[in-house]
């Protein structure tokens, strides 16, 4: 490859397209051209849309993704090569999203750039966390020490505060590495760390000392990828409604506070829910990952070895939905290659709860199975941008429950809530809560791709609860 050829690669945001073919020279090359390219302050520009995995085939791993100032930031470690017999990782990354969709490397950090003060070759894994409008970033320096460094903004340019780490070796019983950041709803911040049994501790207020000694987090019952009574690494934790989750991996547990004790209650990756092309022999196995709100929607990303020229030491990230039932426990996420943020007209059924965007409504359980979305009343929209292969002449099916007891309808509309009008469906009562419908809406003026949105319009009350749609 011409050095003129990588360089056009790079910056024209190809790097999604290496997949396979890459090998460990090539990677090298490629990634000293985006490094070139962010030191004279510019990046490689977003990588196109290709659904999962978000960035194939340049080693993007162990996701932690944060929304900062509405944006989202995904802070990773990075395989070396396809061709790694070991986990070799250089450098941690910092990529950005508006969407989901399109993914932009926007910052990188150098082990020289920290106490480590030399190259080196176990950058593990990594989260971050923000307070007072300045931004930290937690990482492992291999498995016996986690240090951090701090900057003005979600991507730096990056200080290390302390000149040495912030967990030392010996600190604990347990590794000092794979640090996970929670930032509870009162101003406190945690963070929990290491291997087969978890510690956490309280952060002081400057984000870059402990508050108190580590505590060891109780579990009721031990189950992860290697069977009963061990869990993993890369602990985490995240919350919602009151309730605190840690996982490992794809494996969780519950408790009513973030020193536990926390409940056992299995893991949301199965064979079922896994579409074949990405089933692999250890489906369970380095899901390392983080759990993240992002327009009212949830999410889960993670590690994935599925696709070709991937491999146990150079491994890809996914994003999937994630819906909690009313007992707070997750469902089963769908693992596919459509990933997020992207719909698929030809597919046929979308869930209504797979949205990107939530305005005046809620996820909750349906009495008929799945899913549904409730709480939709007078000016309440969802969006679903990117939808691909919309035929010549479609209409657009609805399915749903409602009691309405006056006029009420969705507005189809594109691009936004205040778009150009495609098509109206009236909302008929379907005879209760529970009872679903369909209703059928031409909108022959979108064709190829569009980007879906729908407003509600009625009284005040709850309007419409929505399973699903499709276009034909």
């Amino acid at each position: 490859m011409k050095r003129q050829t990588r360089r056009e690669f790079v910056k024209g945001g190809a790097l999604a397209s290496l997949g396979a073919g890459v090998n460990a020279r090539l990677a090298s090359e490629l990634w000293t051209e985006v490094k070139g390219s962010l030191a004279h302050g510019s990046t490689q520009g977003a990588v196109p849309s290709r659904g999962n995995p978000i960035v194939p085939g340049l080693g993007l791993c162990d996701p932690q993704v944060r929304v900062f100032n509405g944006s989202v930031y995904l802070y990773a470690t990075h395989d070396y090569s396809p061709e790694n017999k070991f986990f070799r990782m250089d450098n941690w990354w910092v990529w950005h999203s508006n969407d989901l969709v399109h993914w932009e490397l926007v910052s990188f950090l150098e082990p020289q750039q920290t106490f480590l003060h030399k190259p080196y070759t176990e950058c593990w894994a990594t989260d971050a966390g923000t307070r007072n409008d300045k931004f930290y970033f937690y990482f492992s320096a291999g498995p016996t020490q986690i240090g951090v460094v701090v900057g003005e903004t979600p991507s730096g340019p990056w200080r290390d505060p302390l000149g040495k780490p912030l967990i030392p070796r010996g600190l604990t019983p347990t590794e000092e590495r794979d640090p996970g950041i929670l930032m509870d709803d009162d101003g406190s911040n945690y963070i929990i760390f290491g291997t087969w049994n978890y510690y956490i501790a309280k952060l002081n207020e400057d984000m870059i000392s402990l508050a108190e000694v580590p505590r060891l987090i109780h579990l009721d019952k031990k189950f992860g990828p290697y069977g009963a009574g061990k869990t993993d690494d890369k602990p985490f934790l995240h919350k919602r409604n009151g309730v605190y989750y840690l996982s490992w991996g794809c494996f969780y547990a519950m408790s009513r506070s973030p020193y536990g004790p926390f409940t056992y209650k299995g893991s949301i990756v199965n064979l079922e829910d896994t579409e074949p092309d990405f089933r692999t022999e250890n489906l369970v196995h380095d899901r390392h990952g983080s759990f993240f709100e992002f327009n009212g929607q949830w999410y889960f990303a993670c590690n994935d070895q599925s696709q070709k020229g991937s491999q146990k030491f150079f491994r890809n990230s996914i994003l999937s939905y994630i819906h909690y039932k009313d007992n707070g426990e997750i469902a089963s996420i769908h693992i596919g290659g459509l990933g997020v943020a992207r719909y698929d007209a030809a597919r046929g059924q979308v869930q209504a709860t797979e949205f990107f965007r939530i305005q005046g409504g809620y996820v909750q359980e349906s009495p008929g199975g799945g899913f549904e979305v409730r709480g939709l009343t007078n000016g309440s929209f969802l969006v679903y941008p990117n939808v691909q292969n919309v035929p010549n002449n479609a209409k657009l099916i609805l399915h749903f429950s409602s009691q309405a007891d006056e006029m009420a309808g969705i507005e189809i509309r594109q691009d936004g809530p205040a778009g150009e009008l495609l098509g109206h469906a009236v909302i008929h009562d379907t005879g209760g809560w529970g009872k679903y419908g369909d209703c059928t809406v031409p909108i022959s003026s979108a064709s190829g791709s569009v980007n879906l949105v729908f407003v509600m319009r009625g009284s005040s009350k709850e309007i419409v609860r929505l399973r699903s749609w499709e276009i034909v």
